[in-house]
């Protein structure tokens, strides 16, 4: 299903969208629900989708629920599996998008290069691939899992085989028959194996960190049960209900490490009963507490390790030689194909030193060695009518991230209410309201299992500082992105009289069977 692209004669909105994923699509969805249809999203790429348009490796797939996995005002009852593979989410979003009509305020192929706050106009003003835009408010929706994390080591440029990441996947590479090394043993990696090995002649997997992994009941869902869900009131959102509230016994237990205990042992359970080669099992078995890393799941991972072809290495690679990866401790493999599968530079967000604000500087340099903070994950003082979606301190290793994604709608919807009927030009959340929350985030993940646990993560930025989790629940996350709260911010009126609102960006039919607003 195709996504029409909107004319590009107009280059100055209200509201301007950067980026087509997940979260892109949601807040022109939300947004246009509450009224605020002078809106465009720029996606760089040639279609939306972000980054599950992007991985396309074998075996991607969700290792949140489907059900949970999917937004609430677009619930999904056809899913085919609990855990639905790349393409069905993608083709999920692509649906969603048009029947919601986004394609006609959706500018594909444009990419923004910098952005910059506009004092005495009272806008941002974009240099993309595509030319100036401008607009009152921007909203970053890059998402964290965005910039790859390259492997780099002395000697890879020189391998004389096929090098790709797994979010950039080499369709053209055929692996039957072939040697392949496989870097890293994080979320992607324990996908990839079990989808590769059947075809390669070898597989070496390079294991810097042993991983705990709970097994993931991934199954066909059931005639029956897709019949419930499309028929029975409710049964959905019973479903959905009981979903969430598993995830949530899981970020409990992380909030709280003592309560780990029983997760732990159903990992090493897991890993008893599918490893049998005691020195493998050790080999695979972590040295730090469940949870402190992102939590994995996959009832295949372990069973591919079994195969006489298929070989752990767990040791850091450390270099390549020729054809051969070298370890950290000295040992390596001959390859054919390196796959790099070393995750995504989470704590870096996309365009932060491409974005100026107030006093000139970036979000980069604003944020310096530290790392990103800011006000409920969403608003960065200086930097006015600036919005993150999925922004820092706002995720955990058990939340849906469409959960997350949902309360910061509702949060922006808000703000840009306060905006319109208080008829302000801008908003800029005051620097005590980021430091005090900031302060409260940071002391809050002392006691947790993220910052406790022993291990070091991508939940923690250069500077040492955890910038990725929220240590509370999921539900007092909600609760706080409710309702905007305009006291932590400064308001500032227009110094010229506020422009009409120009009409609709959208047809008068892209509207019909729109719900009126998003449940919370």
């Amino acid at each position: 299903m195709s996504i029409p692209l909107g004319p590009r004669t107009d280059r100055d909105a209200r509201v301007v969208v950067v980026g087509a994923g997940f979260s892109g699509i949601g807040a022109a969805i939300r947004l246009r629900q509450q009224g605020f249809r002078d809106l465009l999203v720029l996606e760089k790429g040639a279609q939306l989708g972000g980054t599950w348009r992007d991985n396309t490796y074998p075996g991607c797939a969700c290792d949140v629920p489907s059900s949970l996995y999917s937004y609430s005002f677009a619930p999904n009852p056809g899913w085919s599996r609990t855990f639905a593979g790349q393409r069905e989410i993608h083709d999920y979003l692509r649906s969603t998008a048009d029947r919601h009509g986004v394609g006609d305020v959706l500018r594909c192929g444009v990419g923004v290069l910098r952005a910059r706050w506009d004092r005495a106009a009272g806008r941002w003003h974009l240099e993309t691939t595509d030319g100036d835009y401008r607009a009152a408010v921007l909203v970053l929706a890059t998402g964290p899992w965005h910039v790859p994390r390259r492997l780099d080591v002395p000697g890879l440029d020189a391998f004389p085989g096929p090098v790709f990441h797994t979010a950039e996947w080499d369709h053209s590479v055929d692996l039957s028959g072939r040697r392949v090394a496989v870097v890293g043993t994080g979320a992607s990696a324990v996908q990839v194996v079990p989808a590769v090995q059947d075809r390669a002649a070898a597989v070496h997997l390079f294991q810097r960190t042993a991983q705990w992994v709970l097994p993931k009941p991934d199954l066909p869902v059931p005639r029956a049960l897709s019949w419930c869900m499309k028929r029975i009131p409710g049964a959905q959102r019973a479903m959905r209900a009981g979903q969430y509230g598993v995830q949530e016994g899981f970020g409990h237990a992380f909030r709280h490490p003592r309560l780990v205990g029983p997760a732990q042992a159903m990992a090493r359970a897991h890993l008893r009963l599918a490893v049998h080669d005691p020195v493998l099992r050790r080999a695979l078995t972590p040295g730090y507490r469940l949870g402190c890393k992102r939590l994995l799941t996959s009832s295949t991972f372990y069973p591919a390790l079994n195969r006489p072809h298929v070989h752990l290495h767990p040791t850091a690679a450390s270099a390549v030689r020729g054809r051969h990866v070298i370890g950290a401790d000295g040992t390596g493999a001959e390859a054919d194909v390196v796959i790099d599968a070393t995750g995504f530079r989470i704590g870096e967000l996309p365009l932060a030193r491409g974005v100026y604000g107030t006093d000139g500087r970036s979000l980069h340099e604003t944020w310096g060695e530290s790392g990103p903070t800011a006000y409920l994950g969403t608003s960065v003082s200086g930097f006015p009518n600036l919005f993150l979606l999925l922004g820092p301190n706002l995720l955990s290793g058990s939340t849906s991230a469409i959960t997350v994604l949902e309360a910061q709608l509702a949060y922006l919807s808000g703000a840009l209410a306060h905006l319109r009927q208080g008829r302000y030009a801008y908003l800029d959340v005051k620097p005590g309201a980021q430091a005090d929350h900031n302060t409260a985030v940071q002391e809050a993940l002392e006691t947790t299992v993220y910052n406790t646990g022993g291990c070091s993560s991508y939940y923690f930025g250069a500077g040492g500082r955890n910038t990725f989790c929220w240590p509370w629940s999921t539900g007092r996350l909600v609760r706080r992105l409710s309702r905007f709260d305009p006291a932590a911010y400064t308001c500032s009126a227009p110094s010229a009289p506020v422009p009409a609102p120009r009409a609709d960006r959208v047809s008068p039919t892209s509207e019909e069977g729109l719900p009126g607003g998003l449940p919370r």
